[in-house]
């Protein structure tokens, strides 16, 4: 009876541990989630052994952080400065997610927190900083693909210092200033003006030049073939196109030496 009771305790005691320490002795980490476990009475922080997905049992007086790892989003407006100090507001939007084997040092650092207290502190500054180098007109027009290029590489080694995978940065929208947006945007319809009659200059000359060339060519034969043609040549090919002439099967008459120059004279009778 004793041992009956013993057991009846132990089996209550076992059952009121789990209802008040359930929830922080078992886990359970889904699909794109990773944790880490904070010992206080311990070793304190596990840097080392990452929590992959599925269930796990701890001790109740230790910390199990669950990170989310899956891709995340954040979009950002901001009003920065350009290199003469004009105002531009600029849509970014970023894509990212933690380094899985690096959450113990990302949490030392930042916490669970990080998004607020790391990504986007450090997207904007790198936005002003690169934005300051240019002017209005190069980041909404002429340079926009070299500032995204620059934004980007300099932002993705700002976070995986800090041990975020950035896996992409897009501008989605500059906006200025209504007078300078137009005035940029007058001066590029003027500079799209001048490169199209430039073009067609350059079409006219080429061929101008095409046409000076065929007709010197032209020239040029021409005087070739009438400085080869002498008296003698011009004689000889007569007599030459005579015999063809009196060898053909029409019917004709040749008379030797009355033709002009004293060529043959042939005379047709048909």
């Amino acid at each position: 009876m004793k041992n009956y009771q013993v057991l009846l305790i132990s089996i209550i005691a076992t059952i009121v541990i789990l209802i008040v320490f359930g929830s922080s002795m078992f886990y359970k980490i889904n699909p794109g989630e990773r944790a880490i476990i904070f010992r206080q009475f311990s070793t304190g922080l596990d840097t080392i052994n990452i929590f992959m997905p599925g269930f796990h049992m701890v001790a109740p007086w230790n910390d199990f952080i669950v990170y989310d790892v899956k891709e995340q989003t954040t979009e950002e407006t901001m009003d920065v400065l350009d290199r003469n100090g004009l105002s531009i507001i600029i849509d970014v939007s970023v894509r990212f997610n933690p380094v899985y084997n690096k959450i113990p040092f990302l949490h030392q650092q930042f916490g669970v927190n990080y998004i607020e207290l790391l990504v986007i502190p450090e997207i904007r500054s790198v936005v002003r900083q690169v934005a300051g180098r240019y002017t209005a007109e190069e980041i909404y027009s002429t340079k926009r693909s070299e500032v995204e290029y620059t934004i980007i590489n300099e932002a993705d080694v700002k976070l995986r210092q800090n041990h975020v995978d950035m896996r992409a940065l897009l501008i989605r929208s500059i906006k200025l200033p209504n007078d300078i947006r137009m005035a940029i945007e007058n001066k590029l319809k003027q500079e799209q003006e001048a490169l199209a009659y430039q073009f067609i200059l350059e079409k006219e000359r080429s061929e101008a030049l095409r046409k000076k060339i065929q007709a010197e060519g032209e020239a040029t034969a021409n005087n070739i073939i009438s400085n080869s043609l002498s008296d003698k040549l011009l004689k000889m090919r007569g007599i030459e196109a005579t015999i063809k002439l009196s060898e053909s099967g029409n019917s004709k008459i040749v008379v030797i030496g009355s033709g002009k120059n004293g060529l043959p004279l042939i005379l047709n009778t048909d």
